[in-house]
């Protein structure tokens, strides 16, 4: 879900920059309504399988998990009976956020195409300074899912506490991060800081 917001503020943001005469009637709120509830009910879709699959896997007594949630791999990995299904089925769920990020990497291609294209560098720094949250929350959530999948797939020997940890700040990072993330770019909401900052110091 996360991705597809991080997708759809990607392309929010190719809009405003590459036709920001036409932005209201290309984003109104009825689209942009549209859009939401489109993702949504398409990673519900995604999501609802694995609770079904791994419900009618069968299960030893082993029943110790690695990570301190139910995350997907870990649970199926319980499982006695064949679970070739779920490792082909979640395979294609994490393809579906490669296809995110992708669509996410070109609507930035995009707009820097278009923003080499501005003439004075004050205002490409302008623009771009638009996109510096969204870059930012885009990081903040790929990084740790790249970090923890590279982890699992190649680093089998590490200790367990190292796979638990990039588990938990996979989990913990990105809504801790975004509200700061989005408060620093808000003019108003940075001088209120500074201000209670400045107090705290008299």
């Amino acid at each position: 879900m996360e991705s597809s917001v991080l997708l759809i503020m990607s392309f929010d943001r190719f809009v405003a920059i590459c036709n920001p005469l036409r932005y209201t009637s290309i984003l109104t709120s009825a689209r942009v309504l549209q859009i939401g509830l489109a993702f949504a009910l398409k990673n519900v879709l995604l999501i609802l399988p694995f609770p079904v699959t791994l419900k009618r896997l069968r299960y030893c007594k082993k029943n110790l998990l690695s990570h301190s949630y139910c995350l997907h791999q870990d649970v199926m990995k319980l499982a006695c009976s064949d679970n070739k299904f779920n490792a082909i089925y979640g395979l294609f769920v994490a393809l579906s956020g490669i296809l995110d990020i992708t669509c996410i990497f070109l609507s930035y291609a995009l707009i820097l195409r278009a923003v080499l294209g501005i003439a004075s560098q004050r205002e490409r720094l302008k623009v771009l300074s638009t996109c510096v949250s969204h870059i930012s929350a885009v990081l903040i959530f790929y990084v740790p899912v790249i970090s923890l999948s590279v982890v699992s797939r190649f680093a089998k020997h590490s200790p367990p506490i190292t796979k638990i940890l990039m588990a938990d700040i996979f989990l913990l990072v990105p809504p801790v991060m975004n509200p700061i993330i989005y408060c620093v770019k808000s003019q108003q909401i940075r001088n209120v800081i500074l201000e209670k900052l400045c107090q705290k110091q008299k």
